[in-house]
């Protein structure tokens, strides 16, 4: 993560369970010796395009960090930079989940697919949840 205080955060709930947490930019700061060699990827990237963040509720726009909210102009820049960099550290036939909305779904998926993995879209209507998820076949 890019925020210190998710960081912290993270740390407090990861580490007495045997949990690594690494502060930076996606995978810059990930241990070398894990490319190509991860299972399971997990990406909750920021995926609310940037006119739509006023259009949050107050307790999501007044109260998150703008960087946790805005996704770029489709909402899907971060998920393009995870889907991109995601070959290199998954393992063959690990996979990658990336959180988007309903009507960002057929694109994230393309994006995912275009990075080279094999992509599909998982939907729970009752948590009104839409996940894609990337496999790396080879």
């Amino acid at each position: 993560d890019l925020d210190p205080a998710a960081v912290r955060c993270a740390r407090r709930n990861l580490v007495p369970h045997g949990g690594e947490v690494h502060e930076g930019d996606l995978y810059a700061p990930l241990p070398a010796d894990l490319r190509g060699r991860v299972d399971t990827l997990v990406a909750n990237g920021p995926y609310v395009p940037t006119g739509d963040v006023p259009l949050l509720p107050p307790e999501a726009r007044d109260h998150e960090r703008r960087i946790a909210l805005d996704g770029g102009h489709d909402g899907l820049d971060v998920l393009r930079r995870v889907a991109r960099g995601a070959p290199d550290w998954l393992a063959p036939g690990g996979h990658l989940f990336v959180e988007t909305s309903e009507r960002q779904a057929a694109a994230a998926q393309a994006a995912v697919r275009s990075a080279g993995l094999h992509a599909r879209v998982v939907a729970n209507e009752d948590l009104y949840a839409t996940i894609v998820v990337g496999t790396r076949l080879s």
